[in-house]
């Protein structure tokens, strides 16, 4: 699995807008890789030295293969840091970052 890694679409996220998107790359070719299964997700403010704070963070349908969406409602302003682990086909590992 060290031959994947989440990617984010857009490094700045409004707090009116709230959605967040990354990009699950197979780092030897660069492709985005589709269907994978994000089972963990987590969004606080451990930049911040708060990583106790949290926000409330909902998948929302693909709209392009390989680009995961989820839906973020931000309590504040500040750097917010993003968690995943995913599942991928043929893989026996989790994928984090």
């Amino acid at each position: 699995v060290d031959d994947y890694a989440f990617e984010l679409v857009a490094s700045e996220v409004r707090q009116s807008d709230g959605t967040v998107a990354v990009r699950l790359v197979h780092k030897p070719t660069g492709r985005a890789v589709p269907d994978a299964v994000i089972f963990a997700r987590r969004l606080d403010m451990e930049p911040d030295g708060m990583p106790t704070m949290t926000a409330p963070l909902e998948a929302v349908p693909e709209k392009e293969p390989g680009i995961y969406r989820f839906k973020a409602i931000l309590g504040m302003d500040g750097n917010w840091r993003l968690s995943l682990a995913a599942k991928v086909q043929g893989e026996a590992g989790t994928v984090q970052g």
